[in-house]
């Protein structure tokens, strides 16, 4: 029974032990949650001057932002305008090489204008020159020289004028046209020759022509003069011998006394000297009228005065002679070559000049 009361004191004990472990607990707790709520408040204030550095970092870096961002501004501002000053330059650089472009190909189209130009007038001079003449050389020469001038342009849009010129310089070869400078010198050849023609009806010409049978029949004549001489002072020569010597001897004085000859054109042989002058003038004066009928392309008119100049030729002058033949000669090959030829227009040409400048 004694031992009883100590169990009654050690039960009070219990919750004190309890109490102080709770307020040991408690005060650890409170210990650690101080601690805690020191770390926090270091660390918040760590935080704090952190952000606030930063924030003042940020300030800092958000006003050189400010200050790049304006400088860029500026730059892209500046950039932009040099940018557009660029653009500016650029269009007025293209504009200037498109009329630089437009003042080089105007310039070629107007040289090549030119060329066509002149190469046109002068063909409408080469056939004037030609219309005038009668002669095909001016424009056969024009068109040469207008091909030559072409080929040293090389030039596309030229080798169709080219084309053409080739076409109407072959058409102008194979047109046989008549020289007419050349046939106008031919009849003054023959109208320088009419005074040296000799005449049929000519002294010297029968004086000439007699000439020749005269001496044939002097020599001839001659053996049998010196035989009748020495036959017939011969006594010994009977006389019936020296009878027909005599009369040989008559018959070729006879003979050389009188001379038949035939005579085709009587006319001719009945030109009394006086005459002869005139017979001259007169085909000197044709042959002159068929020069000027030449010249001035009247060809039928030329054609009629040469035929009278050939029947005077043929006619009244000797056939024999070398200058007559000569002139006769001169006045059929003049006669012969008097034909009217029509010379070709160059239409190709000049079309094919019309289009291309037409075109351009």
């Amino acid at each position: 029974m004694p031992a009883a009361p100590p169990a009654v004191a050690a039960a009070p004990l219990l919750p004190a032990r309890w109490i102080a472990t709770g307020a040991a607990v408690l005060a650890a707790a409170a210990t650690a949650a101080g601690v805690l709520a020191w770390n926090t408040q270091q660390r918040v204030k760590a935080l704090e001057t952190e952000l606030v550095k930063r924030q003042q970092d940020a300030g800092a870096e958000a006003a050189e932002a400010r200050v790049a961002a304006r400088a860029a501004q500026d730059v892209a501002r500046d950039a932009a305008a040099k940018l557009a000053v660029l653009e500016a330059r650029v269009a007025e650089s293209t504009i200037q090489r498109s009329q630089f472009e437009e003042v080089i190909q105007s310039i070629a189209r107007s040289r090549d204008e030119n060329v066509l130009a002149d190469v046109e007038n002068s063909l409408r001079v080469a056939m004037q020159q030609t219309a005038i003449t009668g002669s095909a050389e001016p424009l056969l020469i024009t068109l040469k020289q207008a091909d030559e001038r072409l080929a040293r342009y090389k030039e596309p849009r030229l080798e169709r004028v080219r084309r053409a010129l080739a076409q109407d310089l072959d058409r102008t070869r194979a047109a046989g046209v008549a020289d007419l400078a050349l046939l106008a010198i031919r009849l003054d050849e023959a109208v320088r020759a009419v005074d040296e023609l000799p005449l049929l009806a000519s002294v010297e010409r029968r004086r000439g022509a007699a000439s020749k049978p005269a001496a044939a029949a002097a020599a001839q004549a001659a053996p049998a003069s010196s035989a009748s001489s020495v036959d017939v002072g011969d006594a010994s020569v009977p006389w019936s011998e020296r009878w027909k010597l005599v009369a040989g001897a008559v018959w070729q004085e006879v003979r050389s006394l009188v001379r038949v000859t035939r005579i085709e054109q009587p006319e001719a042989m009945l030109v009394a000297p006086e005459q002869a002058w005139f017979l001259r003038e007169n085909l000197k004066l044709r042959l002159l009228n068929a020069r000027l009928a030449l010249m001035s392309r009247q060809f039928d008119t030329a054609q009629s005065d040469l035929r009278d100049a050939l029947s005077v030729l043929d006619r009244y002058f000797d056939p024999q002679s070398r200058r007559v033949t000569t002139a006769i000669e001169l006045v059929r090959q003049v006669q012969s070559q008097a034909r009217v030829a029509t010379v070709p227009r160059p239409d190709a040409t000049l079309a094919a000049i019309a289009t291309v400048s037409a075109g351009r």
